[in-house]
């Protein structure tokens, strides 16, 4: 097995464990990795997924690569664009909250309030999503593609 194969797997075996201890809320996530509970394992679990969810796309999708197509060029660069984002999600979304658990209060400041959850929300949704969009996108341009030469032949 070549090892653009191997990543891959890899990558997507950190993404599918990921979403298994989201969706079942295991306990692994709750683990506390310092002495005064404020560092939970989750944070860095989750960050792990949301990294993978983009870089499995990128690594499971040759077009994503090296691209051929304009189109298929500006779809690589804003999934790049993804990848750096959930890179830098924990760092952000530190900002937002004020703490690595990302809890946030009724407090009327920004850092930590209920205008910085909603940035955090959507910053969250967004990398997740934002991948699986443009790979939908992706698959219908190829589909229309198709069409589009069997039309004209």
């Amino acid at each position: 097995m070549n090892h653009q194969r191997t990543r891959f797997y890899f990558v997507l075996a950190i993404m599918l464990f990921t979403i298994v201890l989201l969706a079942t809320g295991s306990s692994i996530l709750t683990i506390a990795l310092d002495k005064h509970d404020s560092i939970p394992l989750g944070t860095f679990i989750t960050w792990a997924g949301i990294i993978s969810l983009p870089l499995t796309i990128y690594l499971g999708v040759k077009e994503f690569r090296k691209p051929s197509r304009t189109f298929n060029k500006y779809l690589a660069n804003i999934l790049k664009f993804m990848l750096v984002l959930a890179i830098l999600w924990v760092p952000i979304c530190y900002l937002l909250s004020g703490n690595i658990s990302f809890s946030f209060s009724e407090k009327e400041t920004f850092q930590g309030g209920q205008l910085a959850m909603k940035w955090f929300w959507g910053i969250s949704y967004g990398i997740a999503l934002g991948p699986i969009l443009l790979l939908i996108v992706y698959w219908l341009s190829i589909l229309f593609n198709r069409n589009h030469n069997t039309l004209h032949n």
